[in-house]
């Protein structure tokens, strides 16, 4: 997203064990789950308040993603970064944009890892507030 009013804040390598996947191992065994969160919001208020409450709270988005991840079992990493994409936006309306990866680093055999990377904007995924 190119919008000069809006300034990024980043979640990199996020690592999660979790139930992701289509074949009898994974539906049983833990895997490994890498997420990547780039949100956009204006940090402007925050930098100039010093204050928190002015900030984006990416420790509650990431604790939110953490508890998800462990807790649920989706079959397709489709389904599990659509779900992150919103809990980023539901969990803090300042976020107006997130772009989130979700990779299997043990999937392929020959290559380090296959994911998915989604770019979702507020009013695509929460709609009208």
């Amino acid at each position: 997203m190119q919008n000069s009013h809006l300034d990024r804040i980043q979640i990199k390598e996020l690592l999660i064990r979790g139930i992701l996947g289509i074949n009898p191992d994974e539906r049983r065994n833990r895997q490994d789950i890498l997420v990547n969160v780039t949100m956009w919001a204006d940090t402007r208020p925050a930098a100039v308040s010093d204050d928190i409450g002015d900030a984006v709270n990416y420790k509650t988005i990431t604790k939110a993603i953490l508890a998800h991840v462990e807790e649920g079992a989706p079959m397709l990493v489709e389904r599990l970064v659509a779900e992150i994409a919103r809990i980023a936006l539901e969990k803090d309306g300042r976020v107006q944009a997130v772009e989130v990866s979700v990779e299997k680093p043990t999937a392929l055999r020959f290559a380090g890892s296959v994911g998915i990377t989604i770019y979702r904007t507020r009013s695509e995924v929460l709609g009208a507030e």
